[in-house]
């Protein structure tokens, strides 16, 4: 039971004010929501840093419940459908941290895409966001492409993402998004 203790002190030493590992659904995406917003108003933040944080979660959040696998979960693995969600917050910034499962076969064009979003400045970010609401073609999952580069706009900084390998097929995608606790 040290692992109780472990997590505790992990997520002591890496400022982790909200963690939510499992299924993702509108439903628990309401919950998380609601949750992080009381935290976020109980902490005295500055309103317009607060409708940042919100934002970039809330983008996030539908990502997950819109783009991660489908992929069930195999008897003795860790490869599974759950998802994880969470939120740092240190003394300069807050960081919306999401990990969820996507098929291999995505993470090339996945990663080109956040990589030519993060070579963008602001001007750039501008200027994508008003070319996808122009252009607007809906991906069978329901997505316009609009998420990563609000996401970025939001939080004024670079996208930060891994894709660790779950097994022959799966990767793990993990997204770092961090929002300056600085007023602009």
């Amino acid at each position: 039971m040290n692992f109780i203790y472990d997590l505790h002190r992990t997520m002591m030493t890496q400022k982790l004010i909200l963690v939510y590992e499992g299924d993702f659904t509108q439903e628990t995406t309401k919950s998380i929501l609601a949750m992080a917003e009381r935290n976020l108003d109980s902490s005295g933040e500055d309103s317009s840093i607060k409708r940042k944080v919100f934002n970039v979660m809330v983008e996030a959040l539908q990502n997950i419940v819109k783009h991660s696998s489908e992929k069930g979960t195999k008897a003795g693995s860790l490869v599974s459908s759950s998802a994880i969600f969470m939120i740092s917050k240190d003394e300069n910034r807050y960081s919306i941290l999401t990990g969820n499962p996507i098929a291999k076969e995505h993470v090339a064009s996945l990663t080109k895409n956040l990589e030519d979003l993060n070579a963008q400045d602001k001007e750039g970010l501008k200027e994508m966001y008003k070319a996808i609401i122009k252009n607007t073609q809906i991906s069978e999952k329901g997505g316009a492409g609009l998420g990563f580069v609000d996401m970025a706009r939001k939080s004024g900084e670079k996208l930060e993402f891994i894709f660790p390998e779950m097994d022959a097929d799966y990767a793990f995608f993990c997204l770092k998004v961090n929002v300056s606790r600085e007023k602009e």
